[in-house]
C-alpha cells in the first residue's frame, strides 16, 4: 500500500464525513438515519478515492 493513496483516501474520508456532519446536525439532533449518511459518506469516499490511482510524474519540468 503506498503512503500517498492511503493518506488522499483518510482525508477524502475526513471531508465527506465532516461535511455530512455539519449538514446532520444543524438542528441540534442526530438521527440514526443521519449516522448512517455520515457513514456512507466516509466509507464511499474512501472506497472510491482508494480506487482512483494519482498521476504518474512526468519527466518534463514544471514551466515547459
Amino acid at each position: 500500500m503506498k503512503i500517498a493513496s492511503a493518506a488522499k483516501s483518510l482525508l477524502a474520508g475526513i471531508a465527506a464525513g465532516s461535511a455530512a456532519a455539519i449538514t446532520a446536525v444543524q438542528d441540534n439532533v442526530l438521527t440514526t438515519g443521519e449516522g448512517v449518511t455520515i457513514a456512507l459518506a466516509v466509507l464511499g469516499a474512501w472506497g472510491i478515492t482508494y480506487a482512483v490511482p494519482n498521476r504518474q510524474a512526468s519527466n518534463v519540468p514544471h514551466g515547459q
